[in-house]
């Protein structure tokens, strides 16, 4: 790269979104990491990229928390502007939608989607401004099939989905290209205790993924060989949905 570039990625204090930060930063960025609460699990992340000859910058805030967004990234958004964004934080809550409470209904389309606008909306003008960039966002096969037990987090994956096309067709003029990755299966906190057994049927491939197949995805739709990809999700889950 001619130009030191910088990477966002938010919930990358583990899983998914660590790996993604360790392979964007292998391959030239520097970065700024989001995650919510756990320091120490930042912090190593951060050492592993600073020993990849990157600088990370760890940035604890809520994705969907509007105040928290505007006064951690505003001032930083004053002197730069990340040419990557990869809107990654997320969680679930799975209980069937007979028993699902409310809160487990906002919480999860909330920290998705208003997480993905808040972010968004604010790294985007200096993109914009740059005519140039990249925004990929961590979407899911449940929202792409559905999945039983989790028509929030299914929703919220959906939606996610929808927001990417449409931010796609607003921005390509201005070369801010906007793609979705949706993984299936992957070995992360999320999946640990899952019956396994059960799901290995379900997947051609015969096994689950690892979060680096998720994040080397991601470090090709944030490179130069991606650069007439804008609009599209792009699954990695082992043929379980196709």
């Amino acid at each position: 790269m001619q130009e030191q570039r910088i990477a966002l990625v938010t919930g990358a204090s583990k899983g998914i979104g660590a790996a993604i930060a360790l392979v964007l930063a292998r391959d030239g960025y520097d970065i700024w990491l989001n995650y919510r609460s756990d320091h120490a699990a930042a912090a190593a992340v951060g050492k592993q990229i600073e020993e990849l000859g990157r600088s990370c910058l760890l940035l604890c805030f809520d994705v969907a928390d509007p105040t928290a967004v505007k006064d951690t990234l505003g001032p930083l958004l004053d002197q730069e502007s990340p040419y990557v964004l990869v809107n990654n934080a997320g969680f679930a809550k799975d209980t069937l939608m007979v028993w699902m409470g409310e809160s487990e209904w906002k919480d999860v389309l909330s920290v998705h989607l208003d997480g993905f606008f808040l972010v968004t909306k604010l790294l985007l003008v200096g993109m914009l401004k740059r005519r140039g960039g990249r925004i990929i966002n961590i979407a899911s096969t449940s929202g792409q099939s559905g999945m039983p037990g989790q028509v929030n987090y299914s929703a919220a994956k959906a939606g996610l989905i929808g927001a990417t096309k449409s931010l796609a067709a607003e921005t390509a003029k201005r070369k801010v290209l906007v793609n979705a990755v949706s993984p299936g299966f992957i070995e992360t906190e999320m999946t640990e205790g899952l019956p396994i057994e059960r799901i290995l049927p379900m997947i051609p491939m015969g096994r689950i993924g690892k979060s680096a197949e998720v994040a080397e995805v991601v470090a090709f739709l944030c490179s130069e060989k991606a650069s007439y990809v804008t609009g599209q999700v792009i699954s990695v889950n082992g043929g379980a949905y196709m």
